[in-house]
């Protein structure tokens, strides 16, 4: 049967511009980072995704390793833009991204030229698209010039393979330099994608989001419900199947009866607010200077319900001090990187 998006689609979302720059993006963003690979049906990640465009979310990000397997997401994603979205490629904003172990051998991750042209075509092909709406550079390369990386991302777009470029986890000085650099080669940086999120606050020590306003950037911020611990999954513990159980993607560590507390105490603001803790969470990400929230999903409904966060971004002075008040000692960051990234 022929998938018909929903006419009212547009007047479910709202959409912010990226930056100074003439593209809007939704408010919430679907990512394809879980529950994209291999080991789920074409049926269940075709129906995530027709749910979000449903609810006006017209901005798909992915990158080169999202799976399992490496690559899957990205095959995964040109089947249902063959299949379901046919005809609307033009109403979607398709991203990808090149930083992290893609395949053997010393040009398979980083921010060579060498690897990011070539990732960035083999991204193309698993995706049958002519061009990519955003391409970014995943991680900081420290062992690169920054000129190399930011030279390939103006070829990637003088070519024809994206119409924007970003950075993802560069922290504020780098940032600065990356934007620079892309500014004398004509192609000017127009988003960048840090990790933000109650539990996670990086981006405010490092004051990546004065900078990012500062030189006109959008931002989009990813992991808003910290692999899933901003939701009620983990407030009595490990459920079985859940990430933490596998220590996939978050490991068992993590989740300790300290942070169970303080979800419990975040989830009391959100019935307060009316909200579930997830929208809540998602809320708060919006709230002050990011253009939009990279959600995840494995559930249809889980789409729907993050989408419900816009019914209330408004937060008192007071709400805001209770949430701060339960926030960690130290961020909870949920993946490695470089010395000079976060």
């Amino acid at each position: 049967m022929t998938y018909v998006p929903a006419g009212n689609r547009y007047e479910r979302m709202e959409y912010r511009r990226c930056g100074a720059s003439g593209l809007k993006l939704p408010r919430i963003s679907l990512g394809l980072w879980h529950s994209f690979g291999d080991d789920r049906s074409y049926e269940s990640k075709a129906l995530i995704c027709r749910t979000a465009f449903d609810h006006g979310i017209t901005h798909f990000d992915l990158a080169n390793n999202y799976g399992p397997p490496p690559g899957a997401s990205e095959s995964a994603f040109g089947e249902i833009l063959r299949r379901d979205f046919r005809g609307y490629r033009d109403e979607l904003v398709v991203s990808s991204k090149a930083g992290y172990d893609m395949w053997p051998g010393p040009y398979g991750e980083w921010g060579s030229r060498k690897y990011l042209i070539a990732s960035c075509d083999q991204s193309l092909k698993r995706l049958g698209l002519d061009y990519v709406d955003i391409f970014y550079s995943h991680r900081f390369d420290p062992d690169t010039p920054l000129e190399e990386t930011m030279g390939a991302l103006d070829h990637i777009v003088r070519s024809g393979r994206a119409l924007y470029v970003g950075i993802s986890s560069y922290n504020s000085r780098r940032t600065r330099q990356a934007a620079e650099i892309l500014k004398e080669l004509g192609t000017p940086l127009v988003i960048h994608q840090p990790a933000y999120n109650i539990l996670n606050r990086w981006v405010d020590r490092d004051g990546l989001k004065d900078t990012l306003a500062e030189l006109g950037l959008g931002c989009i911020a990813f992991s808003p419900l910290a692999q899933g611990m901003l939701t009620l999954k983990y407030l009595k513990g490990i459920p079985p199947g859940s990430r933490a159980s596998e220590d996939r993607f978050l490991a068992r560590e993590k989740i300790t009866p300290d942070l169970g507390e303080r979800i419990a105490g975040l989830n009391e603001i959100a019935k307060s607010r009316g909200q579930s803790l997830a929208q809540m969470a998602i809320a708060w990400v919006l709230r002050d200077g990011v253009t939009s929230a990279l959600i995840g999903a494995s559930r249809p409904e889980q789409v729907a319900d993050s989408c419900g966060a816009l019914e209330n971004t408004l937060f008192t002075e007071a709400e805001l001090a209770s949430i701060d008040a339960l926030k960690p000692a130290h961020d909870e960051t949920l993946w490695a990187s470089s010395s000079e990234g976060v």
